[in-house]
Formats: C-alpha cells, sequence, structure tokens
C-alpha cells in the first residue's frame, strides 16, 4: 500500500492529477497550493474558474490553514458531520486563489471518511482538490477503468475503489494502471 501512496504523492509532487474514490464518485484531486496543476485539472475538466472547488482532508486541522478562523460554534456544528459525505463552506482565508475558491469568499471542505482518500490525504501531509471525475456538466466516474476511459493519459494515478465504507478493500490502493 506504501508504494501506490508514494506514486500518487510523486503525482501530486509533480503538478499531477490524481483520481481516488470518494464517498459516492470518484474524484479528481490536485494540490491546491500548485496553480499550474489547479489550471490543468480545471481545464481537463472543463470546469470555469469561478465555480470553485472543494478541498478535502483527514482531518480539521490540516484544513484550516486554508480557512479564516472558525469560531467554536461552527466547530460544535461540523464535529457530528466528520469525517463524513459532508461539505460544509467555511470563510477562506485571505490568499486562497480564485481557481480554488472561484467567485466566492468561502470555501468548500470536507473531512473524508473513505478510507482510500484519507490514507491519500494523510499520506501528502495536507488536503487535496476534489472535484468528481467527470467533464462539465458530464455523469462522474463510479470506477477506475470509467476514469482510464473518460481522461486517458491525462490523470496520472488512478487509485481505489468507490463508496462502500463498510465493505472497503482490504488493499484498496492497488494501482490501476
Amino acid at each position: 500500500m506504501a508504494g501506490e501512496l508514494d506514486a500518487a504523492c510523486r503525482a501530486l509532487t509533480d503538478g499531477g492529477l490524481v483520481a481516488y474514490p470518494t464517498e459516492a464518485v470518484y474524484g479528481l484531486g490536485c494540490d491546491p497550493a500548485n496553480p499550474a496543476a489547479v489550471a490543468r485539472l480545471l481545464a481537463l475538466k472543463g470546469r470555469p474558474e469561478g465555480k470553485g472547488l472543494i478541498l478535502i482532508a483527514e482531518r480539521l486541522a490540516a484544513l484550516e490553514p486554508w480557512l479564516a478562523p472558525i469560531d467554536e460554534l461552527t466547530r460544535a456544528r461540523i464535529g457530528p458531520t466528520w469525517p463524513g459525505p459532508v461539505t460544509w463552506l467555511l470563510p477562506a482565508a485571505e490568499g486562497v486563489a480564485r481557481a480554488v475558491r472561484g467567485d466566492h469568499d468561502t470555501l468548500a471542505v470536507r473531512v473524508t471518511a473513505h478510507p482510500v482518500a484519507a490514507a491519500l490525504c494523510a499520506a501528502w501531509g495536507g488536503p487535496l482538490v476534489s472535484t468528481s471525475a467527470n467533464r462539465a456538466g458530464g455523469e462522474p466516474a463510479r470506477d477506475a477503468e470509467s476514469v482510464a476511459a473518460l481522461f486517458g493519459d491525462a490523470v496520472d494515478v488512478i487509485v481505489g475503489e468507490v463508496g462502500g465504507l463498510e465493505e472497503a478493500d482490504p488493499d484498496p490502493l492497488r494501482p490501476h494502471r
């Protein structure tokens, strides 16, 4: 499993795009701090910059540098929903690129419960962009084969299986290419 995480992290370090399962569909991700990677992802999807993107992480602390300070009431509301499939819109920290937050003062964030996505974020050491693996307006991919068919070599690494949190593959990060 460590080898697959290493490959994904190398791709992310090099400005690459990775596809990985989330609670519902396959996601496309990149390093949100790498403007060229974010631009590549938006171009691949045909997604306008103004819409913004979601950041996922394995824990709230990894998202906090991207957010304005979170008050205790908001923390209390978020707490029971994470980790899980709930995405929150929270005030973005100053300096978060428009390509990440879109035309908004908020940022969409989630602490994922999916074991593969969480393991990838933990290995990466920070949040990842998470957007559905599809062309803008198209149906999202729900398996690795669909991601490969849709994007070909434009996605550098594809890992894992979608959904089934309680039935997760014992080796979910086996490479698909």
